[in-house]
């Protein structure tokens, strides 16, 4: 079997300009409503200015390109909800609801690949896989969270982290990429979203009732 390993550029700066114009002329397309799934690669090169060729020297092939869309999206949402801790000074509610009020404003400005991933990931595993294992990894943060509460006697031992944490994680995951697809963006529509959602993480796991 030949090798596909390919030669990579000797000037790293030039190759990580080549791929952020892709990325961005991907983003362009799909905000202009074009499915992922009916964007060839010849018309992605066109809108970055680049030969097909030059495409698959950065990209292994469409796929990759999604990834590292949603990559993008994923690490960001996932950095914001991490700087938040139940424990920490003020009031963690008001917190965790800026948190997620954050977060849908992440989720708006990537609402093209949000949906694009939602596409794909319905017959492509690999996309799948991979945003479920960033889902997994932010669910194992939330329970190691929802045990050191417990811990701390702040959390009742009746909740089951493991439960919990993949409750409100992958739930609130959902009701998001819900919540943008399904409503015009809109300052008190989203603030409600972003409150409701606080609310339901803090009492329904975090606090509780005994």
């Amino acid at each position: 079997m030949p090798s596909i390993t390919r030669r990579r550029p000797r000037n790293p700066d030039g190759r990580a300009a080549v791929e952020a114009r892709v990325l961005a002329a991907t983003e362009r397309l799909l905000r202009e409503g074009v499915r992922f799934t009916d964007l060839g690669v010849q018309r992605i090169a066109a809108e970055a200015g680049v030969a097909r060729s030059t495409f698959y020297t950065h990209f292994r092939d469409k796929t990759e390109l999604l990834m590292r869309l949603a990559g993008t999206m994923r690490e960001t949402s996932f950095d914001r909800t991490g700087e938040w801790s139940p424990a920490g000074p003020g009031d963690p509610l008001a917190a965790l609801t800026e948190v997620f009020a954050d977060v849908i404003r992440i989720y708006r400005t990537y609402a093209p690949v949000l949906a694009a991933v939602s596409e794909v990931a319905a017959y492509d595993e690999v996309v799948r896989e991979y945003w479920a294992a960033g889902l997994e990894r932010f669910v194992a943060r939330t329970v190691q969270a929802l045990r050191v509460e417990q811990e701390a006697g702040r959390t009742p031992a009746s909740v089951d982290p493991e439960t919990a944490g993949r409750l409100i994680v992958i739930g609130g995951d959902r009701f998001l990429a819900d919540h943008v697809s399904a409503t015009p963006a809109d300052p008190e529509t989203d603030a409600a979203a972003a409150r409701e959602l606080a609310a339901t993480w803090w009492y329904g796991a975090y606090r509780r009732p005994a």
